[in-house]
């Protein structure tokens, strides 16, 4: 572990003062925390619905004790929901009821203006957060170690929010090798429907568009394609919920992109061959401004 960043799990350490971390949620996002924790020293107490999947987060070593009502919450000084967005924007009884009052909690949805709207007045400590990592893969299974280590993490506090709870959630961050990044929460929507929510539409589209033409393109499809698709053929729920939460932001962004389509489309009807490489030189250029 880098020096740096050993001194980051160190100020969390300190921060807890011995406390364990709670995650609600043990699926890609909450499995990689809570295997990321671990790894680093943290105890992390589990929350989950079902008892398979509490069996088999205790078999993968994602938790040191987890439970099906929440009273391992109880003696947690952070708790990370890392719950669908739907559970985040209409909470259920049980849930907040379950969340210690004295705890700082955080949640990991990809979008942050409803989940603000819904928790912000329920939870005296909350951060709303994202940390910008993903893969296809769903449930208990999903987590991998390390999925967070250089990725933004965004925070998205209200001004006036407690700085206690808004240092720890940074700490968070910082020990697990993220870099944190702060804005409001409609700027941070409006941006992730445009590189998070709008692809996943897009490959949604290639895909159905390549499924209509000749019955050989499945024979030949490789990895260009395969990475081109990737998010459009990920989890179905997901993708509703980020275009039901999130929707006039990416209704902006699917505006935008038409019109590049459509810009392009009439290059190549138009055989403006010269003009479609230019428009591609600028492509090629601006991928690096983003990866």
């Amino acid at each position: 572990m880098a020096t740096n960043q050993a001194e980051m799990v160190q100020q969390l350490q300190t921060l807890l003062n011995g406390a364990p971390i709670g995650v609600v949620g043990l699926g890609l996002m909450g499995g990689s925390l809570a295997l990321d924790l671990r790894r680093l020293g943290f105890v992390v107490h589990g929350w989950v619905h079902r008892q398979a999947t509490a069996q088999r987060a205790l078999e993968r070593d994602l938790v040191d004790a987890v439970d099906l009502s929440g009273v391992l919450m109880k003696p947690c000084a952070l708790v990370v929901l890392a719950l669908p967005l739907d559970q985040l924007i209409a909470p259920s009884e049980m849930l907040l009821s379950g969340l210690p009052a004295a705890a700082v909690v955080t949640d990991m949805g990809s979008v942050k203006a409803p989940v603000e709207a819904a928790l912000g007045s329920r939870l005296t400590r909350f951060v709303p957060s994202h940390p910008m990592a993903g893969t296809a893969a769903a449930g208990v299974e999903a987590g991998v170690e390390g999925l967070f280590k250089g990725r933004p993490w965004v925070i998205t506090a209200a001004k006036g929010r407690d700085p206690a709870a808004l240092a720890l959630v940074e700490s968070l961050a910082l020990a697990l090798g993220a870099i944190p990044v702060h804005c409001d929460a409609s700027t941070h929507d409006q941006a992730v429907a445009f590189i998070s929510h709008l692809p996943v539409l897009v490959g949604a589209a290639l895909l159905q568009s390549a499924a209509l033409g000749d019955p050989l393109a499945q024979q030949l499809a490789s990895t260009g394609f395969a990475d081109t698709t990737r998010v459009g053929g990920g989890n179905p729920q997901l993708g509703r919920l980020m275009a039901q939460t999130n929707r006039s932001a990416l209704l902006t962004a699917l505006d935008c992109y038409k019109n590049e389509l459509q810009s392009l489309a009439e290059l190549v009807e138009n055989q403006q061959w010269e003009q479609l490489e230019q428009k591609l030189s600028q492509c090629q250029e601006l991928r690096g401004q983003f990866l």
